[in-house]
């Protein structure tokens, strides 16, 4: 694995220089350079088709990269000798559409991982289960499953499951894109609260003007391309 032993907290949880990828030949991203603060909430923007979704995957190393360097905490995602569970332990992961698994309550879904990927201990997963369980506001709902909670309780459940690796970095696929008003800023007030409460480093895709307008860094692309990545 490939580590920069250098890298300090003072300097960018997240730094992608010229990052290329492709889909059977169609280039998707193209010479994406980006800087990452630790404790910063950035928002990735942009038209639908721009490449977004597929930069966030690329920096939890869900795919591979066709060349360029992705550097998390100094160490080289795109690297063959990766360990991928050791680094998603440190990078959670909220997805749009949620990802519960619909015959699992919600407590159960946020045990999962620790518990049947990591091979941790139970009793002590479930103790921290309930406790993000209350930080999320739905301990009542703890033993629902996902087709009896509402969309921004679903989001919630996501949320609390990519906390219970206490990860360095979150990073969030539109995370209110399927919510209604109400519950997206639900879900927005909760990661801003993180990062204030807990100073947890938040990478976003989003098209809500609002998370944009309270972000820390926007990162703009269109058709692949890096048209802006301001830090604020």
């Amino acid at each position: 694995m490939n580590v920069d032993n250098a890298w300090t907290p003072d300097l960018p949880i997240i730094r992608i220089a010229d990052l290329y990828k492709s889909f059977n030949g169609i280039p998707v991203l193209s010479g994406i350079s980006v800087e990452v603060a630790k404790g910063d909430v950035a928002c990735i923007i942009g038209p639908s088709g721009s490449g977004k979704s597929t930069l966030l995957r690329c920096i939890n190393a869900l795919i591979p990269i066709d060349r360029g360097s992705i550097l998390f905490e100094g160490t080289e995602v795109n690297s063959p000798t990766l360990d991928k569970l050791a680094i998603r332990k440190k990078i959670g992961m909220v997805f749009q559409q949620y990802n519960l698994f619909p015959h699992r309550t919600a407590l159960q879904n946020i045990m999962m991982a620790p518990v049947h990927v990591l091979q941790q201990d139970p009793a002590e997963v479930e103790a921290r289960a309930w406790k993000l369980l209350k930080k999320v506001r739905l301990e009542e709902k703890a033993n629902s499953y996902p087709g009896e909670l509402s969309g921004g309780q679903q989001q919630r459940v996501a949320i609390a499951r990519a906390l219970i690796t206490d990860p360095k970095l979150i990073v969030a696929d539109e995370p209110t894109g399927d919510l209604d008003r109400n519950s997206a800023a639900d879900v927005l007030t909760m990661l801003q609260r993180l990062n204030d409460k807990l100073g947890k480093t938040i990478i976003m895709v989003t098209h809500d003007a609002h998370a944009a307008g309270a972000a820390k860094a926007l990162v703009h692309l269109e058709k692949g391309e890096l048209i802006d990545g301001t830090a604020r």
